[in-house]
């Protein structure tokens, strides 16, 4: 079991608090994103993977790192640098994603415009 070193600090709870809802709105947008993105009309194709894998573990080590953050251990600095740690990484992955996919669909429009054709 985890023991709490009795020289380290507490984390702010307003500093914390602040954090929580900084993470809670930018996984808004992740999951809106992918909502959008899924409900868009134009058909998936398979090298869509490429983009929505990153995206979708970015988004779950996010909530992950909100789920760690909410536990009232991350008042304990460990935790809380951890859950940052966490946080940040699934932040890049799903920014990752993002700009492949937005990559992908440039490269498959103009593959289109350079068909005869077109």
């Amino acid at each position: 079991m985890d023991q709490q070193d009795p020289k380290e600090e507490p984390i702010e709870t307003v500093f914390r608090n602040g954090t929580v809802t900084v993470v809670g709105i930018l996984l808004a947008f992740s999951l809106g994103f992918v909502t959008h993105w899924a409900a868009n009309p134009v058909p998936w194709r398979l090298y869509d993977l490429f983009a929505v894998v990153p995206i979708l573990a970015g988004i779950a080590l996010q909530m992950r790192a909100l789920s760690i953050l909410l536990e009232i251990s991350s008042l304990r600095r460990q935790v809380f640098e951890r859950a940052n740690r966490i946080f940040m990484f699934g932040l890049v992955l799903t920014a990752c994603g993002v700009g492949l996919a937005i990559l992908l669909d440039v490269f498959e429009m103009s593959a289109r415009s350079t068909l005869p054709g077109r």
